[in-house]
C-alpha cells in the first residue's frame, strides 16, 4: 500500500483562505498566485478534493451546531412576539410558530420544562397558547376580509 502524498503548503494555504470567510475563490487564488488551470488540476487531485470536502463537511456541521444552539432562544422569542402590541407582528409570530415542524415545538416545550416555573409560562406551547395563537389568526383573518 502506497503512502498518500501530502498537500503542499500553498494548497493548504488556499484551502485555509477559502474557509476564512475573508476571500472568495478568485481572490484566494490571486493572493497565492495560482492560475485557474493549476487550481482545476488541484480540484481533480484526490487528496486536494478530499481535504476540500472534509472542510466543507466541517463547516456545515459547525453551522448546524450554531443553529441548534440558538433554536430554543429563537422559538421562545417567537412565543413572546405573539403578545406584541403590533397586531401584524403577533400574527406573523403565530404563523411562524404554526409552521414549525413538530420536533421544534417539542424542543420548545422540553426547554421550557427545564426552566424555573415562573419562566416556563411564556415559552411553552400549552393548549392556552395554541388557543391564543388561533384566536389572533382568526381575528387577523376577519380584519382582512
Amino acid at each position: 500500500m502506497g503512502r498518500k502524498k501530502q498537500l503542499t503548503k500553498r494548497q493548504l494555504a488556499v484551502i485555509d483562505d477559502l474557509f476564512s470567510g475573508e476571500l472568495d475563490e478568485q481572490a484566494a487564488l490571486d493572493k497565492h498566485k495560482i492560475s485557474r488551470n493549476i487550481y482545476n488540476k488541484w480540484l481533480a487531485d484526490e487528496q486536494f478534493s478530499e481535504q476540500l470536502r472534509e472542510r466543507i463537511t466541517s463547516s456545515h456541521r459547525q453551522s448546524e451546531l450554531i443553529v441548534a444552539r440558538y433554536a430554543p432562544l429563537a422559538a421562545a422569542k417567537l412565543v413572546e412576539l405573539t403578545e406584541s402590541q403590533n397586531p401584524e407582528t403577533a400574527r406573523k409570530a403565530c404563523l411562524d410558530i404554526m409552521s414549525l415542524p413538530p420536533a421544534a415545538t417539542k424542543k420548545i416545550q422540553a426547554t421550557s420544562a427545564s426552566e424555573p416555573a415562573g419562566e416556563q409560562e411564556g415559552q411553552q406551547l400549552s393548549d392556552e397558547t395554541v388557543s391564543r395563537l388561533l384566536a389572533v389568526l382568526a381575528e387577523q383573518e376577519g380584519d382582512m376580509k
